[in-house]
């Protein structure tokens, strides 16, 4: 693992006894003490997360808001200052380059948040269509990957302590942590440090991300971790944020999405405006139009079961129909769980399937997102 990238927080990992691997180029924790435990923590208490890998990119200028509407697949001028969408980036046969969130964190000013594996391929993206786009328009995008660092605190105890992290009010439009909504950013002082706070994450529980300097973020974890212990909170793993984004039926890019998946295929169509341009907008509209030939659904198996993992065949009466995409062991719901790519007509919630493991052909049925509902 000598030529992984390692985040700020990696000799934190090391010292709490972490089981690192290579995930997308980066040496990150996938547990601590084990993945079931740290499952159950996110949802029954809460747990912190080293999301330092992720890419962070400032897009900003006058007319930056109509350049990411030309770029993205939603609607970033739509946003209001503080706001934040779930958005992707296509190519021009509609298939995904990226997915990723948008933040407006000032009337000119936009920061994404994108996933570790796709910056270089973001910022050609983003530079080109500055090319195309930016003439006698000013745009400037910045890619801050290397200066930030991020951290999410997840789960339902998350109210309880978050709010002593900081000794200010914050400096868009709210007081404190817990008063922002589902989708909403603001900037607190920490450590003499501009820190964004983002009531967003990827668990399917209410918790807050936190993107800061690479020089704070080792503090700003401790601190969260002194706060929040006597609440239950403790590290998680790559492991339990893939077992808790499988049960919501979150996506993750380079298995439910890639370019050559469109988002209307993976079920994302909610994100996409086609009633503005942007690129890939033709193709996908089309498609629309047509009718898509595949779907995303999510599954569960119908009995005990070895768990189901990316790239098992799906058949319906012994003839193949499609592949998992996703698959694992639910903790909440104790059995074979996932998401599978599904041609038509066979793609629809409430249909059997079976899916091949090992050989053997497991029974299991399409359900709609999320797997998992709280009580």
């Amino acid at each position: 693992m000598l030529d992984l990238k390692r985040t700020p927080l990696f000799d934190t990992h090391q010292s709490l006894g972490a089981k690192c691997v290579d995930f997308g180029g980066w040496e990150m924790p996938v547990q601590y003490e084990a993945i079931v435990a740290e499952h159950q923590a996110v949802r029954n208490a809460a747990g912190i997360f080293d999301i330092s890998h992720m890419g962070e990119i400032m897009v900003g200028g006058a007319h930056a808001s109509d350049f990411l509407d030309h770029s993205l697949t939603n609607q970033a001028s739509s946003l209001v200052v503080g706001g934040a969408q779930y958005s992707l980036m296509c190519n021009a046969l509609g298939g995904v380059i990226d997915d990723l969130y948008v933040y407006r964190i000032a009337e000119e000013v936009f920061l994404l948040i994108i996933n570790a594996s796709r910056i270089e391929e973001d910022i050609s993206q983003l530079q080109s269509l500055v090319e195309e786009y930016g003439k006698d328009r000013t745009v400037n995008v910045v890619n801050e990957s290397d200066q930030l660092s991020a951290v999410a605190v997840q789960g339902p105890n998350v109210d309880l302590f978050v709010n002593k992290l900081f000794s200010m009010k914050g400096l868009i439009r709210i007081d404190k942590p817990s008063e922002l909504l589902k989708n909403q950013i603001d900037v607190f002082t920490f450590e003499g440090n501009d820190v964004y706070v983002a009531n967003t994450g990827y668990t399917g529980e209410r918790g807050f991300e936190f993107v800061g300097p690479n020089e704070i973020i080792v503090v700003l974890w401790d601190r969260l971790m002194e706060l929040g212990r006597p609440h239950g909170l403790r590290p998680a793993g790559l492991g339990a944020r893939d077992t808790l984004r499988m049960e919501m039926g979150y996506p993750l890019y380079g298995h439910e999405l890639d370019e050559s998946v469109t988002p209307l295929e993976a079920g994302l169509g909610y994100f996409v405006n086609l009633d503005k341009p942007f690129h890939g907008r033709e193709k996908l509209s089309d498609i629309k139009q047509c009718g898509v030939k595949r779907r995303n659904l999510a599954f569960q198996m119908s009995g005990k079961s070895p768990p189901p993992r990316q790239g098992y065949p799906v058949s319906v009466n012994a003839v193949p129909v499609g592949f998992v995409t996703s698959g694992t062991q639910s903790p909440s719901l104790r059995n074979g769980i996932g998401m599978a790519l599904i041609n038509e007509p066979h793609a629809k919630i409430g249909n059997k399937i079976e899916i091949e493991i090992r050989g053997r052909h497991f029974p299991a049925v399409l359900k709609a997102k999320p797997l998992y509902v709280k009580s």
